[in-house]
């Protein structure tokens, strides 16, 4: 087992412990996993960051500490806040972590998935790197949206 994946377990563990917020000690999990602490960082910033479903907060004094939250938004607010955070660009690697949260939450079948994650590759989207990325986004934003309406649109 690399030590990215050791490092995402016990956090994992942390978190399923506290009931989805946990207080991480840098040093010490680093000293527990026989890591250096920028690994931890590493595996935070990656691993646990709002495109995952996490909120992460640092907290400075007193030895400090790392505090991980899983968010628990239902459906339409998750999608919401996922939208609000996209900004105007978005890689294809961002985009399939972004969806696989989506299906572990339960929020996308493995076919919506599919559907979704498909027209948003880089083969399909014919732009140079800059503009790709934000017509990858408009297209995700504008799905994301379809998802919240249920699908139906105002053709008005």
């Amino acid at each position: 087992m690399k030590i990215s994946d050791m490092i995402e377990a016990a956090i994992r563990e942390a978190l399923a412990d506290c009931g989805g917020c946990a207080q991480i000690q840098r040093n010490e999990l680093a000293s527990q996993v026989g890591c250096a602490p920028s690994q931890i960082n590493y595996v935070i910033t990656t691993r646990f960051s709002g495109k995952n479903g996490y909120i992460v907060e640092s907290r400075r004094g007193g030895g400090g500490c790392i505090v991980i939250t899983r968010m628990n938004l239902p459906k339409s607010g998750y999608i919401s806040y996922v939208m609000e955070q996209l900004g105007n660009s978005l890689s294809y690697q961002d985009a399939q972590l972004l969806i696989a949260e989506l299906q572990k939450r339960s929020y996308l079948s493995e076919r919506e998935a599919a559907l979704i994650i498909t027209p948003l590759a880089d083969q399909y989207l014919n732009y140079e790197p800059p503009e790709r990325n934000r017509v990858r986004c408009s297209l995700f934003k504008n799905m994301l949206a379809a998802l919240l309406s249920g699908g139906q649109q105002n053709n008005s």
